[in-house]
């Protein structure tokens, strides 16, 4: 009798042992079905049920709650959320430099919300390891202007200096140009680089008064720098070029590749005169 009751007793227990991971299968995959799903807040639930149970993708589970909380627009909540995951030290790289850039966005939404507080997370992201989280750390914090955005000057140089990404170095350069015009400068390649032995290197305006030697207007704007102005003009401004006859996609390479050459010479009724070229 007491070997029948030990054997009944040891089969109890292994029961619920064999159950449990396909119990844990089954909580995972409603888990990732309720996200994709776009049901956040019973995702999260069931996300959190998954960490709970200590086994099997119970650290992944960590960022997965961030990211409903981030689809929920809980942004200090998520923030707090990433937060924990990258201090539970993932092992999924991946997953980890998205819970990293998911915080920088988080932050710099709530920098200009005016929670000012969260400014630290965007400075340290700054010196990440990865260059993926540094680049995007400093594309968001140029996006905070002048003085706040200056510490992210250094990587935008980075960015010129070392990528060859054409999108990513024309956001560089476009955030360069919003904080620090002198940084760009000096992190451009030389104009002679730039526009090959042919090309044009600078855009020239110069605007006299009447009976006056000198000009009273002198401009001296790289073409490369009104390329990116150019290459940023809004829709509605090139829907206008293209009623008065410009194609805007094709007329500024072609003016690049024209070279040194007189665009724009006027003599005004008043006397003065306006004169624009490119050398």
């Amino acid at each position: 009798m007491k070997l029948l009751v030990s054997v009944l007793t040891a089969m109890a227990l292994l029961v619920p042992a064999a159950a449990r991971p396909q119990d844990d299968a089954e909580t995972l995959r409603n888990a990732k079905t309720l996200f994709f799903d776009r049901h956040y807040a019973e995702a999260r639930d069931a996300w959190q049920e998954v960490h709970s149970a200590g086994r099997g993708s119970a650290g992944d589970a960590l960022y997965w709650i961030a990211r409903c909380s981030e689809k929920l627009g809980e942004s200090e909540r998520a923030l707090r959320e990433y937060g924990a995951y990258l201090e539970s030290r993932p092992s999924d790289r991946t997953l980890r430099e998205e819970a990293k850039t998911s915080r920088v966005a988080l932050s710099a939404k709530l920098y200009k919300s005016g929670r000012r507080q969260h400014l630290g997370v965007l400075q340290e992201a700054l010196g990440d390891s990865s260059k993926t989280v540094r680049y995007f750390a400093a594309l968001q914090m140029a996006g905070l202007g002048p003085k706040v955005g200056d510490p992210a000057v250094p990587v935008l140089q980075e960015i010129l200096r070392n990528e060859t990404d054409e999108d990513l170095v024309e956001r560089a350069k476009l955030s360069l140009l919003r904080l620090d015009r002198s940084a760009l400068a000096e992190a451009s390649p030389p104009p002679a680089t730039r526009r090959g032995a042919q090309g044009a290197g600078w855009i020239r305006v110069r605007i006299w008064e009447e009976g006056k030697q000198k000009p009273q207007l002198s401009l001296n704007l790289p073409v490369f720098l009104a390329d990116m102005v150019f290459k940023s003009l809004p829709d509605e401004a090139r829907d206008e070029l293209r009623e008065e006859g410009f194609d805007a996609n094709s007329f500024w390479e072609r003016l690049k590749r024209s070279g040194p050459t007189d665009i724009l010479s006027i003599n005004a009724e008043d006397g003065s005169r306006i004169e624009i070229w490119i050398e």
